[in-house]
This record gives structure tokens, sequence and C-alpha cells, in this order.
């Protein structure tokens, strides 16, 4: 019997919130969040790397934090160096991040970030106890030429290069089908599903039933509080990857709230 996998709901807020404004949001989010609802869903939010600190500081002068962890948006791969502009993951680390986003499809398709380049910041972020979410998906092209299958296959088994089973298992993969994000555009239950699932059976090709039974896969793609319920009641979906829905508490609470939907 595969194990329970518990869901993970990820806030990314991309280029989105200064740091006054992050601490306005996670103070709302501490009031719309209880713990009935972090026992049943793990919560992550990722703000801008100039908002980190802020939230971090937040949260470490609660006197009962709420179990929210800190997530980063992005990594370099390399520990220190002439890297202007970038972040490297023990920075990241000292912060208390606990998930960091990689790949998303607007690092690839806007900044031009390959496959390899994925897998080296996936590795690094092991490397420093940090978990990965590894970002995969097709563009609109690419679904309607019938490719979705063997681009989603070749980035999952780029991302997961030179990693144990132990170490694939314990991470996080989110299917993101590109012409969906930010557009209003959600694929559909059955078609999120269909790829979800692939995407655990290739995880199982590189390593290992276990590894695939207990690794967490999200949808991320125009997640809505009403339309979070049916795409969680997938069998392979086990998360959601928010974008714009993630920047008010009420609906991003709501959606971490999808069981309560009907």
């Amino acid at each position: 019997m595969a194990p329970a996998r518990k869901p993970l709901i990820s806030g990314n807020w991309k280029m989105h919130l200064d740091h006054f404004e992050a601490t306005v949001l996670v103070q709302k989010l501490t009031y719309e969040l209880t713990p009935e609802d972090f026992a049943t869903v793990d919560v992550s939010i990722h703000p801008p790397f100039t908002d980190l600190r802020t939230v971090q500081t937040y949260f470490l002068a609660e006197k009962d934090p709420p179990p929210i962890h800190l997530g980063a948006q992005n990594v370099h791969e390399a520990e220190k160096g002439a890297f202007t502009g970038e972040v490297s993951p023990v920075m990241l680390q000292k912060l208390d991040v606990t998930y960091v986003i990689v790949g998303h499809s607007e690092r690839r398709e806007l900044f031009g970030e390959s496959d390899d380049w994925v897998n080296r910041k996936v590795r690094a972020i092991v490397a420093h106890d940090m978990t990965p979410i590894l970002c995969v998906g097709e563009t609109l092209d690419e679904r309607e030429a019938g490719t979705t299958e063997s681009k989603v296959t070749g980035q999952v088994k780029a991302g997961l290069d030179g990693l144990t089973p132990e170490q694939v298992g314990a991470m996080v993969i989110a299917y993101e089908p590109i012409w969906a994000i930010g557009t209003g555009r959600t694929a559909m239950p059955d078609d999120a599903q269909a790829v979800c699932g692939r995407i655990r059976e290739v995880v199982g090709e590189v390593a290992g039933a276990d590894a695939a039974a207990a690794i967490r896969v999200q949808y991320g793609g125009s997640v809505k509080p009403e339309n979070a319920a049916t795409l969680m009641a997938q069998p392979d979906i086990d998360g959601a990857l928010v974008g714009g829905a993630s920047l008010e508490a009420a609906s991003f609470a709501a959606i971490v709230r999808y069981r309560d939907a009907g």
C-alpha cells in the first residue's frame, strides 16, 4: 500500500510585494489559517529574495508561530563566488528556508535555464538540506503537437539526475503547463492527472517504486479556490503551486482548505 502523502500547498509570490506588504500578508495568513489546516496540509510561501529576512524575523518574533514553511523562488548552485545578483543555497539555508522552487517555466522561458542548469540547482538544494520543488511543463505548441509526455519526461529525468532514491522521494515535482500560468486557463483535472501520473511513473523508472510512492507531485497553473478541490481529488496530485491567488490571504487560505469546498 502506498504511503499517505501529506499535501503541500505553496504560494509563489513571484515579483510582487515589498517587505512591508509581505509582513501584512503573513499576518493575515496567520489569522486565516488554523491548527486544523496545518494538521492536514503542509503550507509554504515563497516571497521575493528581498522579503525573506523580514518574513523569517516575523516568524521568529512570534511566541507561537504558525507552521508555515518559508520558501525561495530560485537559487544559484554555487555556495559563493563572483556571481553578481545571485543568491546561494548557503544564504537561503541561514534564513531557515525549507523549500526552493527551481526550473519554473518563467526561469526556463525568460532566462534561458537549461535542464542541466536546473539539475545543478536541484543537487545544490539537496546538498544544503532543503527541499527542491522541481517545475516541469509544456508550452501550448508542444501540447497541441502531442509532445507533452516526451517534454515532461525529459525534464523530470534531467532534473533528478545524480540523486539517490531517498533524495528523490523526499522532494517535490510541480507540473505547471506553461499555457495555464497566469492566463486563467487551467488544465482539466483528468489531463492534469494524466501528466502527474506520468511524472510518478518516470520517478519510478529513475529511482524505484518507493521513491515514486513517496514523492509529492503538485499542480500549478491558474489554481484558484474554485478549482482546487477538483484538482486535489486526483490520485497523483499532492498539492498546488499557486501564483496570483497566493497574494491574497483569503484566497490562499481557501485553497489550503480545499477539502471544505462544496
